[in-house]
């Protein structure tokens, strides 16, 4: 199969196939890296007005954009309808600040197919042919508060009658440097209408901060009768060539800022960043075409588009100068054999018993995943101190925001959560989309997950880096759970098990355990805290912020964390002793922390109440006051959830092959009986043993609540929050007053920025890691252990067809009912009914707790991407 071949020439360094692939950013403006702000005012320091006049610093964005790995070289589509006031060169969207929901893209595009080694890549991007409303969609959103629906683009009508453009930019790779791209635009509409599009290429500004030695150049090349070319040559890149169809005209210009606009500063020369704009909103053309050099370069095609009828674009970045013409008829023999490839590949991954629908789903969240690479780049002492030549960045940011990272180093291509909204890596969410993506490229997975405990990321006292907005933040410690799931899947794949990158990973993640057990236990008692730990509003009050009262807050789901972090590296650790005896003594290091932990969770001390309410049957966060009074903060949500997760039935043939472990384990356990009256380990069940937070009593107590459809389970997976606090939930401390209530979709509160809320909603990473508890514990109890599922229906059900019911409610969010309507298009079920959209699919950040419909960042195909491996491992 071609595409396995590929990818096995890459990995073998035979062809270096990830060369060029979907590393152009959908945002650089309002990032952090770009923000040189006194006070760390990212969105108003480089707005989206600013971005096609300014040159970036550490990235670049487009529509649809591709480049190499070191983004030295970058390729877009921008559009004009010939009515916006400008060209539609990038993504628009709303700040944090404009958004009554924070950041929000205000845009329609699909990510349609994309293979690993991106030899065929298939993107849609929805361009109104009336004038894109950017002033109403800033101030229609200004008007709305926290309890609306946000003002989207949709909203405006403009998408009414079919009156649109779809864009549709397909590559494939003819080689690894050969690269074909074809750009359609479809006129939807009943009447013609005319369309501008400028295949642009361009150098990313690296002179102007003393990073090359020599100014890069985009020239004329040869001239031929069917086509013409540019020849681009860069220092470090080497030579490409850009062929493209005879255009209506070329333009040239430099990728530098246009200093008079910006800042009222003479520019040197008209050739600027924005000139491209300038050139065709105005019809300009004659005033610039005599250029012939320069650092970005178009063609410019203009072309009135028939009603219901298509425009096609063809163009080449190709290493190779090509004798015959490049875009000729092997052009489109070229895309239809990549096409066939990239059909026979998923073919043999998405399963045979999956009808049209189930295998669109799953493609287009491969896909989404796929096109999610991005390249991302930050020094940060250079960050902090500036760059030679240019102005120094104010003294505050020297002390501000993440100047305690001194080490770190970025420059990859990573997986983002969304590279519009999220364009920066998140260290949690990143665990959850290796886990997918490993069943289409396992060595990228492995590598991402190897990449962040590498010193460059990695702080010297173990933290890894949470995002760039504050990479001290804390997340959950997942990345031992990616690690250990993806060796296995691969094991079961292959029949062999990859322990030399468990061994690495192994190595450096027992030096962030360490960085966990000394900085987030503040009492030593095996009660963790870490702050809001990825949850932003789950509380009742900010968790990363000061603790209200002075005290400290005693995390359930810091500790239960902490111990399925024990229990991940306990498993690598027996895995790895199967045939390196050396790792034996780090077993029995990591079950007895687990053990320490768990009766923390359940039971501590006499001055201790415990996180269990056995009235209530829940875990609960507690507030340790400085006059040694706790306080239970009552809130059931994913954080009492949380305990499942720590949960690892072993097996007969590892304790056999880990006899120091077995008799440890056993003393340990008979320890505690005779002193502590407490046990960790259940009952030895066909020589099986069960290490869990939960003993079987209330692992049935907390059952009750999860799978009741008045609390967590709706008809689309489990709650962030118990809808038993539709009504509120309040507590005082010290005299004042915090609550929540529960919330199906968007956040009320502006906590933690406002743009995410767990008060309610459905996540599929936590939906995920309580289907692979439940799995886990079925291991071990099998039909031993029946719950109703819902609680009160009488139903029976054992833990592993329990967590089936929620992965087919999962899959129900973006599957067609028998209305043909998905649950995720909820706010825009007609629209989605119209046959060039009712195929498309938005895998959306978040999900409404009662309706299914998609919130947030509607590209999060990172995390929410673990819907491929949950419809893959369901069938």
């Amino acid at each position: 199969m071609q595409e396995k071949n590929r990818l096995e020439e890459n990995y073998s360094q035979q062809k270096n196939w990830l060369k060029w692939g979907p590393y152009l950013s959908e945002r650089q403006w309002g990032t952090v890296r770009e923000d040189y702000s006194a006070h760390g005012s990212a969105w108003d320091f480089f707005p989206h007005e600013h971005a096609r006049s300014r040159v970036y610093r550490w990235g670049e964005d487009g529509i649809a954009g591709i480049s190499d790995d070191l983004q030295r070289l970058c390729f877009s589509v921008a559009l004009w309808n010939g009515k916006d006031p400008i060209l539609k060169e990038r993504l628009f969207g709303l700040t944090g600040p404009q958004g009554n929901h924070g950041e929000d893209c205000k845009e329609l595009y699909y990510y349609l197919d994309n293979t690993p080694t991106h030899s065929y890549m298939k993107h849609l991007y929805k361009y109104p042919i009336s004038e894109y409303p950017y002033e109403q969609l800033v101030q229609a959103n200004a008007q709305k508060s926290k309890e609306e629906h946000e003002f989207e683009l949709t909203d405006t009508g403009i998408f009414d009658d079919q009156h649109y453009f779809d864009v549709v930019t397909e590559y494939a790779k003819a080689d690894e440097e050969d690269i074909l791209i074809k750009i359609t635009v479809h006129n939807r509409s009943d009447q013609d209408a005319e369309a501008t599009v400028l295949p642009q290429i361009w150098f990313r500004n690296l002179w102007s901060y003393n990073l090359l030695d020599k100014k890069p150049v985009i020239k004329s090349g040869q001239r031929n009768k069917e086509y013409d070319e540019v020849l681009l040559q860069h220092p470090e890149l080497g030579e490409y060539y850009y062929y493209f169809q005879k255009p209506a005209h070329a333009l040239f210009t430099e990728n530098e800022s246009n200093t008079e606009k910006l800042w009222n500063v003479k520019n040197n020369t008209p050739f600027v960043k924005d000139l491209f704009h300038t050139a065709v909103i105005n019809n300009s053309f004659d005033q610039y075409s005599k250029n012939d050099e320069g650092t970005k370069f178009s063609p410019v095609y203009q072309q009135m588009i028939k009603a219901k009828s298509s425009m096609e674009i063809w163009v080449r970045i190709s290493k190779e100068k090509l004798s015959k013409n490049p875009l000729e008829n092997s052009f489109a023999t070229i895309f239809s054999k990549r096409i066939k490839e990239a059909d026979a590949f998923y073919s043999s991954i998405i399963p045979t018993t999956f009808n049209a629908d189930e295998t669109n789903v799953q493609r287009q969240a491969f896909a989404g995943m796929l096109w999610s690479k991005q390249y991302y780049n930050i020094d940060i002492p250079l960050w902090l101190n500036g760059d030679k030549g240019q102005p120094a960045p104010p003294e505050t940011r020297k002390s501000g925001r993440n100047s305690q990272w001194q080490t770190l180093n970025n420059e990859d291509i990573i997986s983002m959560p969304d590279k519009w909204e999220y364009p920066w890596y998140a260290a949690w969410d990143l665990a959850f989309h290796c886990i997918p993506l490993s069943i289409v490229d396992v060595d990228f997975a492995k590598n991402q997950l190897l990449l962040f405990l590498r010193e460059w990321y990695m702080h010297p006292n173990g933290q890894m880096p949470a995002y760039e907005w504050a990479f001290g933040d804390v997340n959950p410690p997942v990345h031992a759970m990616s690690c250990l799931k993806i060796y296995k899947m691969e094991k079961q794949k292959t029949g062999k098990g990859d322990l030399d990158f468990l061994k690495k990973a192994f190595h450096k993640l027992t030096l962030n355990f360490t960085w966990w057990v000394n900085r987030k236990d503040a009492n030593g008692k095996n009660v963790f805290e870490g702050g809001f730990l990825g949850l932003d509003n789950i509380g009742v009050f900010d968790r990363s912020s000061a603790i209200p009262g002075g005290g400290h807050l005693e995390q359930a789901d810091g500790t239960s964390w902490m111990a399925m972090y024990c229990l991940n590296m306990l498993e690598m650790a027996l895995e790895i002793t199967k045939t390196d005896k050396s790792y034996e003594p780090m077993t029995t290091k990591f079950f007895e922390h687990f053990a320490l932990i768990a009766e923390s969770l359940n039971r501590m001390g006499k001055d201790w109440t415990g996180a269990w309410n056995e009235d209530e049957g829940f875990f609960y966060d507690v507030l340790a006051l400085p006059n040694h009074e706790y306080v239970p903060l009552k809130v059931r949500s994913l954080v009492g959830l949380s305990a499942l997760f720590a949960s690892f039935c072993i097996d007969k043939d590892m304790m056999e092959a880990s006899p120091e472990f077995l008799h440890r384990m056993n003393w340990f356990n008979d320890y505690l009986k005779k002193n502590k009256d407490y046990t960790i380990v259940e009952e030895k069940m066909n020589d099986k043993v069960l290490l869990s937070l939960i003993p079987k009593a209330r692992l049935h107590r907390l059952l009750e609540a999860m799978l009741d459809e008045n609390e967590f389970l709706s008809d689309f997976g489990i709650r962030a929050l118990s809808k038993k606090h539709e009504n509120g939930y309040n507590v005082q401390i010290n005299g004042e007053n915090f609550g929540l209530k529960y919330e199906p979709a968007e956040s009320s509160s502006g906590l933690f920025g406002g743009n995410s809320n767990w008060r309610g909603p459905i996540w599929l990473p936590m939906n995920y890691m309580l289907i692979a508890s439940l799995k886990e514990l079925f291991q071990y109890y099998g039909n031993e252990f029946l719950a109703e599922c819902p609680t009160g229906s009488g139903n029976k059900m054992n833990l592993n067809e329990i967590a089936n019911v929620i992965s087919q409610k999962l899959a129900r969010l973006f599957l067609t009912d028998k209305d043909e309507n998905r649950p995720v298009n909820g706010l825009t079920p007609l629209l989605y009914k119209d046959e060039n959209f009712k195929d498309l699919i938005l895998f959306y950040e978040y999900f409404h707790g009662d309706n299914g419909r998609g919130v947030g960042a509607s590209h999060q195909t990172g995390w929410t991407g673990i819907i491929a491996e949950l419809m893959h491992n369901k069938a």
